[in-house]
């Protein structure tokens, strides 16, 4: 039981990941978007890492969003085309 549980957990946490990765799917010229951009879809993939490798959803997320975050914050408009 405690194992469909964390199942259960995993695929809604990842549901919801991906949910808020989609939102910030268009968001992208400015610094703070680019940031915000990086962080949903950092969290997403580290979220989705840990769950395949049975690690913390959780802290992968944390991880996977600061260092997106950050990638996002160091990207200059001429780095990435958004059109």
């Amino acid at each position: 039981m405690h194992t469909q549980m964390t199942k259960k957990s995993r695929i809604l946490t990842l549901s919801a990941i991906a949910a808020l990765t989609l939102g910030l799917a268009g968001c992208g010229t400015t610094t703070g978007e680019r940031a915000a951009s990086g962080a949903g879809v950092g969290a997403a993939v580290g979220a989705g890492a840990a769950a395949a490798t049975g690690g913390s959803i959780g802290q992968g997320a944390v991880i996977g969003g600061g260092v997106g975050a950050a990638t996002g914050a160091a990207t200059d408009r001429e780095d990435i085309s958004l059109d």
